[in-house]
């Protein structure tokens, strides 16, 4: 892994389509965005900011161990969201970052988020070692 740069920023932004609905994903029965996929464009804005920081060809990445979040408003279909993370703190291979996310109107959500930095392949066979039990 390279040297972590806090204060680094990575924007994720989509279009809220049908397939991200509270009524489709099954948490509401609201055609607005869910919360479940508002969180995995807060995660997505996390990934991609470290991203530039793991060395790839050691088979690095990684996987979320913690979200706190907030959705404070209702986004409708085929509005424009987007999530800024901020990386805040850095302790080895665990990094914290602060999420903000927004639709065309402004806030509609924060997240406290932390991932830890692994190697894939060795990560998904340990995984894989509980269809053994």
């Amino acid at each position: 892994m390279k040297e972590i740069v806090i204060g680094k920023e990575f924007k994720a932004e989509r279009m809220v389509d049908e397939t991200m609905l509270a009524s489709t994903v099954g948490s509401g029965k609201a055609n607005v965005l869910s919360t479940p996929m508002l969180i995995a464009l807060m995660e997505n804005a996390a990934l991609c900011c470290l991203d530039e920081f793991l060395e790839s060809d050691n088979d690095e990445t990684s996987v979320g161990t913690m979200i706190s979040a907030s959705h404070t408003s209702a986004t409708p279909l085929n509005m424009r969201i987007y999530a800024v993370a901020k990386i805040v703190r850095a302790d080895g291979r665990k990094i914290d970052f602060e999420i903000d996310a927004f639709d065309e109107c402004g806030p509609i959500g924060k997240a406290e988020h932390s991932r830890v930095v692994v190697y894939g392949k060795r990560f998904q066979e340990k995984c894989n070692e509980k269809l053994k039990v």
